[in-house]
């Protein structure tokens, strides 16, 4: 019974953890990368893509990053979910090529992306802590109906107490990671 409880938040917490390390990549530090692209969605053929499942993502240098878009249609939405983007890019369209120059990190900005990388990773901890509290009520639900014991119930919030404690570290250092990347710049 506590394994399948178990099993269920690890998973629910590692989906977290993984939205999280997709959302730490698209802030960027000061280098070009298409995973910076990865959680801006386009609105095209009636429902929300990725830009990859629309072009090609290239990075020809360090400062650039081009989209070679494969339907003529979809350039105008590319383009306008890059402008809106909290992203700070200005596109340049030639053709079918959106070329994304990214323009050198300010203090400012720098200062920016921290706080945002803040905020993702104390959002993502809020999520890991919501998802133990499901686990252990449901632990407490089982020893309300005395399908377990106290000393289980103990022994099984604990545990659960774990996995948690892991996974926000986990949470940590890859914040810590970000940031000594976006301060060495």
């Amino acid at each position: 019974m506590f394994e399948q409880i178990k099993n269920d938040i690890e998973s629910r917490m590692n989906a977290s953890i993984q939205s999280y390390k997709s959302d730490m990549q698209g802030i960027r530090a000061g280098r070009a990368s298409p995973s910076m692209l990865d959680s801006l969605k386009v609105d095209a053929y009636g429902q929300k893509m990725s830009i990859n499942q629309l072009g090609n993502i290239t990075t020809p240098d360090a400062r650039t990053i081009n989209i070679d878009v494969w339907d003529d249609s979809n350039v105008t939405f590319v383009e306008k979910s890059i402008r809106e983007s909290d992203l700070g890019i200005n596109p340049m369209i030639e053709g079918n090529l959106i070329r994304l120059p990214l323009p050198q990190l300010t203090e400012e900005r720098r200062i920016e992306y921290l706080k945002m990388a803040g905020k993702i990773s104390e959002n993502t901890k809020v999520a890991i802590r919501n998802i133990r509290r499901d686990g252990i009520e449901q632990v407490k639900k089982l020893e309300k109906n005395k399908e377990i014991g106290q000393d289980d119930s103990k022994k099984f919030q604990d545990s659960i107490e774990n996995i948690t404690s892991n996974q926000i570290k986990i949470i940590e250092d890859i914040l810590k990671t970000k940031e000594e990347d976006l301060k060495n710049i």
